[in-house]
């Protein structure tokens, strides 16, 4: 007993132990055992989240953008000296088998229930969450399963709770955004985010409401929908934001209604640039402190009631109305 003690408490000690946690998901649910160490994200956006939770992936897929290893300025200083291998394209299961992981995370990868039952003979892994779309979940809940999976689940909520204070303080400091209507879109083909898509709820988190009109084209696409530029009725909103996109000036000048939008004659449009659309396309805990630093003086200057007010972003792309 004497020399089995010791062995229990070094081995309850140790950073692999842990209590087995099961979490469900919309594929049932996956037990995890320890703390895992070496952890595949197959979501496209999921590094950042592992990042900022300190969690550094030996792999992680790739999305868009030249970044090394694929990610976002937002994300560098966390990722720091590591080189995970990037995967690109579709879900390889035999290349991840090759990399002997302990946890695969795919709650924003688009993954099947044949990919995860494969998947989950190489390790346990975590699909999209019951309930949620591919690509709808919220930084909060991926945020706290993740917490849960890696065993960290306070640190989880303390990354939650001050992104969400962060929020809070900005909506305190606004009162006036509350309810004004905002949409998310992008040219020369008008496409508009839903109120369930992330670049919708970050702007709900700072105050404003997604475009009812936005909403009530919804179709099979749960996350965006098509404007006819014949009709801008959806997106004459109180607080537009274009998203980036080659040749801007161009692609709005061939929106002919557009000058007769409120939006464009008060000046309360914005535009966001390459990496300001990323970091709100990503909504991690990472780019969300990024866009906020960025997008909040931009909102600012857009909504404070003088049309003559520039919006530094839009006028440096010389798409703002004439003063």
């Amino acid at each position: 007993m004497r020399v089995f003690l010791p062995c229990l408490l070094l081995s309850l000690a140790s950073p692999s132990w842990a209590e087995p946690r099961q979490l469900t998901h919309r594929y049932g649910v996956t037990q995890i055992d320890g703390t895992p160490e070496r952890v595949v994200s197959l979501s496209y956006v999921g590094h950042d989240f592992l990042l900022a939770l300190g969690v550094k992936p030996i792999a992680l897929r790739y999305w868009y953008g030249d970044g090394k290893f694929g990610v976002f300025p937002w994300a560098e200083q966390a990722l720091g000296d590591a080189e995970p291998v990037v995967l690109y394209g579709d879900i390889d299961v035999e290349q991840i088998a090759l990399l002997k992981p302990d946890l695969i995370v795919g709650q924003w990868s688009g993954m099947t229930e044949t990919q995860y039952q494969l998947l989950s003979k190489i390790a346990p892994t975590i699909p999209p969450a019951a309930g949620e779309g591919d690509y709808t979940s919220s930084w909060q809940l991926m945020t706290r399963k993740l917490g849960e999976a890696l065993n960290m689940p306070e640190k989880a909520e303390a990354v939650i709770d001050r992104l969400e204070t962060r929020f809070s303080d900005i909506r305190n400091a606004h009162p006036e955004w509350a309810g004004k209507s905002s949409a998310v879109v992008w040219p020369p083909r008008i496409g508009a985010y839903t109120s369930v898509d992330l670049r919708s709820r970050f702007l709900a988190d700072l105050g404003f409401t997604p475009s009812v009109g936005v909403d009530q084209l919804i179709s099979s696409n749960a996350y965006y929908v098509m404007i006819p530029q014949e009709d801008l009725t959806p997106i004459d909103v109180d607080l537009l934001i274009w998203t980036d996109t080659a040749e801007l000036a161009d692609a709005l000048d061939g929106i002919v209604l557009r000058k007769a939008m409120r939006a464009y004659r008060e000046g309360r449009e914005v535009y966001a640039d390459y990496d300001l659309g990323a970091a709100l396309s990503h909504s991690s805990p990472l780019s969300l402190d990024y866009a906020l630093d960025r997008l909040v003086p931009l909102i600012e200057a857009a909504m404070d009631g003088d049309p003559a007010t520039p919006v530094e972003s839009t006028a440096a792309e010389g798409v703002a109305p004439p003063s």
